[in-house]
C-alpha cells in the first residue's frame, strides 16, 4: 500500500511580514573627506556600480565578476565598518523577488534620522497632510533639500551570480528614476501577480538635460528587462536566461589595465584623464586598447566642458540632479573645485597603499617642507599625486 505524501506542516506566526535579509547595497557614488576636516565629506558620483556589504565574501565575489578591488569602508556616521568595491561595470544582472520590490516616499532626513516620510498627500509620521506643500506651496520642490523632502526610491533585487540568499537594495533620489521605475515595475508585477523571479538589468545611464541655456550631465539608474516584449511582461512569461547561463567573468585584459581605466572612469575633467594617460605611458602600460579607451573618455569630458563653458555655475548647482552617494543630503559647492578633485584622486591613490587621511597629510608635509595640506595649491597637489601613483618599490 502506497503512502500518501503530504507537504510538511509550517508553524509560522501568520501576522508577521515575511521578508528576505538584506545582504548589501547597490550604490551610484561615494564620498571622500573634505580637504578642510571641519567641512562635510564631498560626494562623488560614479559611472559604475559600487557595492557595499558587511560580508567580505559577497564583495570579493562582486570584484571577481565586475572588476575593482575589495577594501574596508567606513560609512558616514557611527555605523560599523563594512566592505566595498567600486566595480568597472555600469550594468549588472539582477532578479526581482516575489512580492512588491519597490518602495517610494518623499523623505526629509536630519541628524536625528527620518524627520518626514510622505506619500505625496499624507505625511506618514505625523499623519497630517503634506507638510512641504502646506509650508511652501505648489513649488515646494524648488526649495533646498535641507528644508523639504526629496523623492526617495528603494528597489530590492536578488543578485543571482553572488553568494548569499537575500536581497540587495538600490536607493536613489533621482526625479527621473522616481517616475520611470514604477511604470515599468508595475506592469511586470501585474503580469506575474508578484510571483516568480523576473530577470532585470540594473544600469547606470548617463544623461544630459538642456534647460534655460544650460547643459546638465547626471546619472540615472535604469531598471531594464532585456529583450522582453510587452506581451511577455503582461502575461508573466518573461524568459529567464539568468537561471541557466553561467556568470560572465571579466576579461583578463581589462583586469590588467583596470587601475588606470578605473581612475579615468571617475575623473571629472579631461586634464585628469590626460594625467592618467601620461602616467600609464611612463610606466609602459599604455597598450592600444587602453590608449583608445582613455582617449574616448578624455574626448567625451572635453566636449562636455566646452558645452558647459558659458553656463551659470550658481544656477547649475541649484538645478543639479542629486548625487546618490552615501545618502549625503546636499552637495558642498567645493565639490566642483579643482583642488577637491585632486584631493579625491589623492585619497584613491593612497588607498592602494593603505594610508589613512592623517598619513596622507603627514607625507605631504614631509615632501613639501612642512606645508599644511590645506594650504596647498593645485600644482603642489598634482606633483604629490604623481609621486603617490608611482609603483611601490618591491
Amino acid at each position: 500500500m502506497d503512502r500518501e505524501t503530504t507537504a510538511p506542516a509550517r508553524h509560522r506566526i501568520i501576522t508577521l511580514q515575511r521578508q528576505a535579509v538584506e545582504l548589501g547595497r547597490l550604490r551610484t557614488g561615494w564620498s571622500v573627506p573634505h580637504r578642510d576636516p571641519k567641512k562635510r565629506p564631498v560626494p562623488v558620483k560614479s559611472k559604475t556600480w559600487v557595492l557595499t556589504s558587511h560580508n567580505k565574501t559577497y564583495i570579493d565575489a562582486a570584484a571577481e565578476l565586475w572588476g575593482g578591488e575589495a577594501h574596508r569602508w567606513q560609512p558616514q556616521g557611527s555605523g560599523d565598518p563594512q566592505w566595498r568595491v567600486i566595480t568597472q561595470a555600469s550594468s549588472i544582472p539582477a532578479m526581482l523577488p516575489n512580492g512588491e520590490p519597490l518602495r517610494q516616499y518623499n523623505e526629509l532626513w536630519s541628524g536625528g534620522g527620518c524627520a518626514r516620510r510622505c506619500d505625496g498627500q499624507t505625511e506618514m509620521l505625523s499623519k497630517k497632510p503634506c507638510l512641504c506643500l502646506d509650508e511652501y506651496g505648489e513649488d515646494w520642490y524648488l526649495m533646498s533639500p535641507k528644508e523639504v523632502c526629496r523623492a526617495t526610491s528603494r528597489l530590492s533585487v536578488m543578485m543571482p551570480d553572488l553568494p548569499g540568499i537575500g536581497l540587495w537594495r538600490a536607493e536613489t533620489h533621482s526625479f527621473y528614476a522616481a517616475n520611470e521605475w514604477p511604470g515599468v515595475l508595475d506592469l511586470v508585477v501585474a503580469g506575474t501577480g508578484g510571483r516568480g523571479f523576473v530577470p532585470v538589468q540594473m544600469r547606470i545611464e548617463p544623461r544630459t538635460r538642456v534647460a534655460r541655456g544650460q547643459t546638465k550631465h547626471f546619472p540615472v539608474v535604469v531598471c531594464e528587462f532585456g529583450n522582453a516584449t510587452i506581451r511577455q511582461a503582461i502575461t508573466g512569461t518573461i524568459p529567464n536566461p539568468i537561471l541557466t547561463a553561467p556568470p560572465q567573468q571579466r576579461p583578463a585584459l581589462e583586469a590588467a589595465v583596470s587601475p588606470y581605466l578605473a581612475d579615468a572612469l571617475v575623473a571629472d575633467t579631461a586634464d585628469e584623464v590626460l594625467a592618467i594617460y601620461r602616467l600609464a605611458e611612463a610606466a609602459g602600460d599604455l597598450n592600444d586598447d587602453l590608449k583608445a579607451r582613455l582617449k574616448a573618455i578624455g574626448t567625451q569630458l572635453r566636449t562636455a566642458e566646452k558645452a558647459d563653458a558659458t553656463a551659470d555655475k550658481a544656477k547649475a548647482d541649484a538645478e543639479e540632479e542629486p548625487i546618490d552617494a552615501e545618502i549625503v543630503e546636499d552637495s558642498d559647492p567645493a565639490a566642483t573645485d579643482d583642488l577637491n578633485s585632486l584631493w579625491q584622486q589623492i585619497l584613491t591613490a593612497a588607498a592602494t597603499r593603505n594610508w589613512t587621511t592623517s598619513q596622507v597629510a603627514q607625507r605631504f608635509a614631509a615632501d613639501n617642507n612642512g606645508l599644511d595640506l590645506r594650504q596647498a595649491n593645485a600644482g603642489q597637489l598634482r606633483r604629490f599625486l604623481t609621486r603617490l601613483r608611482e609603483p611601490i618599490p618591491a
